[in-house]
């Protein structure tokens, strides 16, 4: 098969899975003990969970985004001749 008739390279591939690591990585950032009916966990409301996780998740969707929407070379090339 003609590596031309691919929508991705193997660097579009390689972005996305640096994206998932990452945004794996901020899913991890939130978890923690939560709080139960007899005793209350103010870790709930730390600087981590609360701000940390939710920037670095949506950081690494930010870059899987750009990792899809990234043009392989070939296609560029082909596009500016």
């Amino acid at each position: 098969m003609d590596r031309n008739n691919f929508a991705f390279d193997k660097t579009n591939f390689l972005l996305l899975g640096i994206g998932m690591a990452v945004i794996i990585i901020g899913f991890l950032l939130m978890t923690g003990p939560g709080s139960t009916e007899t005793a209350f966990e103010p870790d709930i409301f730390s600087v981590r969970r609360i701000k940390v996780a939710p920037i670095t998740c949506f950081a690494g969707f930010v870059f899987m985004i750009y990792g899809i929407l990234r043009k392989p070379h070939h296609q560029q090339k082909e596009e500016a001749e």
